[in-house]
């Protein structure tokens, strides 16, 4: 599975979230790719498609410190 196909899924099952709980789908959502054999690498591929996605990678791959500088740039 590719990134482009990672963020397909999660944006079509996003729709059908209650917005309360997106945060925790999404992160639940990348343990599941982790689980299935996702490569980080595959997982850091998927950043600026969604912010709920982004905030999930980050924190399952431990990188809040590194991303955050970065969007601080702009």
């Amino acid at each position: 599975m590719n990134n482009e196909e990672i963020a397909d899924i999660w944006m079509l099952f996003k729709e059908y979230l209650d917005k309360k709980h997106i945060d925790m789908a999404a992160e639940k959502y990348v343990d599941l790719l982790a689980d299935y054999g996702v490569a980080d690498n595959t997982l850091r591929e998927i950043f600026g498609h969604d912010k709920h996605l982004d905030n999930a990678v980050n924190y399952y791959l431990d990188l809040d410190s590194e991303y955050d500088t970065v969007e601080d740039d702009d």
